[in-house]
């Protein structure tokens, strides 16, 4: 099954996830809250090629390449910091060999909140290296990673478009290392 998150429900989740990150004190930290809050996990969105309408304003050159293992091939094409505090990186992950590919289950780090609620890209991080700070993904009152998740395969040749939210870094820091388990160190800019 494949939901499409537009971009209006990935703001409201990050509103939920922000509002959840201040009522305990430190935003991107797992923790359980008690309110019950509805299912904010995205499954992943299936497509043989690039759809715009899934990824609002993005440019067709993408901020960054990463190829992971087995064909696994990550295309950052945006890092959007939003005035409610956070910033949202979309890009598409493509299987770019000629086989099956089952998504690496190291993608989601090794955090027990986040490996307590399935696949994702829970393991990805953002470092600010000037200001020596590494930012987590997000989660929500139940320590769901606000990111994509529910991810299990690609077929050879297919795309998969993803996104990941984290706390925002201080205004004047424009760009980040974006770190993912299995993929190597990209640099890219926060537009914003």
């Amino acid at each position: 099954m494949s939901i499409r998150f537009t971009a209006k429900a990935r703001r409201g989740m990050v509103a939920l996830a922000v509002a959840a990150g201040l009522a305990l004190g430190v935003a991107g930290c797992g923790g359980g809250g008690g309110d019950k809050k509805p299912d904010t996990s995205a499954s992943a969105s299936k497509s043989s090629g690039s759809d715009p309408s899934a990824q609002e304003g993005q440019s067709e050159t993408p901020l960054a390449e990463l190829r992971g293992t087995g064909g696994l091939l990550l295309q950052i094409t945006s890092a959007d910091r939003d005035s409610g505090g956070f910033v949202t990186v979309n890009g598409n992950l493509k299987n770019d060999g000629d086989k099956l590919l089952v998504i690496p289950a190291a993608l989601r780090g090794d955090e027990t909140e986040i490996l307590r609620h399935g696949t994702s890209l829970g393991g990805a991080t953002l470092v600010d290296s000037k200001g020596k700070k590494r930012y987590y993904v997000l989660r929500d009152t139940e320590g769901r990673p606000l990111t994509t998740t529910g991810l299990t395969s690609i077929k050879a040749g297919d795309t998969i478009a993803v996104f990941m939210q984290f706390p925002a870094p201080p205004s004047t820091t424009t760009e980040v290392s974006f770190e993912m388990p299995t993929f190597p160190i990209a640099t890219i800019k926060i537009s914003g």
